[in-house]
């Protein structure tokens, strides 16, 4: 017989069953037009776009410049035309001798877009290819983790203006030659060299409002190529206006990932998932090397005067001290498909184009898409080279003898700059935002040091979106914070990573 708590349990199911038609029912019809009619509402607050439509009209009269045009109906997998480009390799100097050289893809400004900027924009790595950058974040076609073809990309930065993408330095992608740079300075004066010779091809650019852009390693990079250009005055003919740097490498290690590392777990607690021994374990290890309570202590608004201390005695984690790998490699024990870019992610794995999904390589199925035969021709790269997303060869061959660009560069950068935007998201592991939070409040331009007022909670208002994280500007500088994004903000969230260069080139008041 059955119990008096089974007949109970089927006697209330056979109410609920009676409901008939007045049960919630929630159908995959309804659920998927909700999704696309909530797709269209998010894609109608972008820039305005026309699909596949036709770029600006854009002509180079040097001969030399045909040689590197890419017919945008021609590039494989690719069903629809992305318009006219320029590719190939140009040397890093005009010495007849020079034997290294970079890779660059250069695009027109689409119909919305101006013709008096161009965007310049690296990867980081260090080594790292800025081809990613084009296919899977900022350019007009879009392969991004687990699409099944390329797409359309809304939010490309064409929208706004030209588009210049660079594998930088020596030893990265498609570039040619034996990498010899000792520091940033050296990468900086090949960077500005290779510029020239771009110009010299495509001389219709000279002159142009210049925007420098790129994202983690690039958060060294590109300030240390802005203060290399302002210290040479008249060696480059664009005009240096500003600055964009995503989850960037400010400062020490021990700065931006070892510090916030526990507070991070905690923040996202049920992400990671860790049992309560363990999280007993990490709070003793901050502890013990004075990480906690350094946020609460010492990034005040605002700060104290003077440089903030290290907790330990090296710029690294010294010994006994590297939590953060601690909390990696747990991370991995409970979800192998953890991914210190965009801790949200679980299995499957998305298959990724270029071979570098999350924090580790997938064997892929197919040679990666830039080190297929068709596609090196279609964009005029080297046959022989094999092409990876990041380069197997140091491009620092002993290391780069720069300090982090906080710490030297990057408050003069600030300071000559129309603005600098350093935009991170909170979703992103690898390089922690409470960390760049210390690194802004040890710095000093424009005669302060740090914010003097706190960062508001959701005061980052994304059209047509409302609150998605956290916005600051004070003297020149704005930071904002992105939820929900990883590491890489134009792929995670397009629209904010575009509405802060809006804001860049002054298309919009606010960002």
């Amino acid at each position: 017989m059955l119990s008096q708590y089974w007949l109970t349990v089927l006697a209330t199911a056979g109410a609920f069953s009676a409901l008939g038609a007045d049960a919630r029912q929630i159908r995959k019809q309804e659920i998927h037009a909700r999704q696309v009619d909530a797709a269209k509402r998010f894609h109608s607050h972008s820039f305005p776009v026309k699909r596949a439509a036709v770029p600006k009209n854009i002509t180079f009269s040097n001969p030399k410049a045909s040689q590197f045009y890419v017919n945008g109906t021609t590039i494989p997998e690719v069903d629809f035309d992305i318009g006219p480009s320029w590719s190939g390799l140009l040397p890093i100097s005009g010495n007849a001798n020079e034997t290294r050289k970079l890779f660059f893809w250069f695009f027109p400004p689409g119909p919305e877009g101006s013709l008096e900027d161009l965007i310049f924009w690296t990867n980081g790595g260090p080594g790292c290819s800025s081809l990613e950058g084009l296919l899977q974040e900022n350019g007009p076609f879009q392969w991004s983790w687990g699409q099944a073809k390329p797409t359309v990309n809304e939010f490309s930065w064409t929208n706004l203006s030209s588009v210049l993408w660079v594998e930088q330095p020596v030893g990265t992608g498609f570039s040619q030659g034996t990498p010899n740079i000792r520091n940033e300075d050296d990468l900086a004066a090949q960077l500005v060299g290779f510029l020239q010779q771009f110009l010299e091809v495509f001389s219709e650019l000279k002159n142009k409002k210049l925007y420098l852009s790129g994202e983690s390693y690039a958060g060294t990079y590109v300030p240390y190529i802005a203060n290399y250009i302002y210290q040479h005055p008249g060696t480059l003919a664009l005009d240096l206006q500003g600055i964009w740097i995503a989850d960037p490498s400010l400062s020490w290690d021990v700065v931006q990932e070892q510090i916030p590392a526990v507070d991070f777990v905690k923040r996202f607690e049920h992400v990671f998932a860790f049992n309560q021994t363990f999280m007993t374990q990490l709070d003793a290890i901050a502890t013990r090397c004075n990480y906690t309570g350094y946020v609460a202590k010492h990034v005040t608004y605002p700060p104290k005067a003077g440089l903030l201390p290290l907790p330990g005695r090296s710029t690294f984690a010294e010994r006994g001290c590297d939590v953060w790998d601690t909390i990696f490699d747990a991370a991995l024990r409970i979800n192998p498909a953890f991914n210190i870019y965009r801790i949200f992610d679980t299995y499957p794995i998305l298959w990724d184009v270029l071979g570098f999904p999350g924090s580790f390589p997938q064997v892929q199925l197919a040679p990666l898409y830039f080190d297929r035969d068709d596609v090196k021709k279609a964009i005029h790269a080297p046959g022989s080279v094999t092409w990876n997303e990041c380069s197997d060869i140091n491009v620092f061959p002993r290391g780069d003898g720069s300090l982090p660009s906080a710490l030297s560069v990057l408050p003069n950068v600030i300071e000559k700059n129309n603005k600098t935007v350093i935009i991170h998201g909170l979703a992103d592991f690898i390089l922690i935002a409470e960390g760049t939070r210390i690194v802004i409040q040890n710095m000093t331009w424009n005669g302060k040091q740090g914010f003097q007022t706190p960062i508001a909670n959701d005061s980052f208002l994304v059209d047509g979106v409302g609150a998605l994280g956290t916005s600051h500007t004070e003297r020149g500088l704005t930071y904002l914070e992105v939820e929900l994004s990883g590491h890489m903000v134009p792929q995670f969230s397009p629209l904010a990573a575009f509405q802060s260069m809006q804001y860049l080139m002054g298309f919009r008041f606010t960002p």
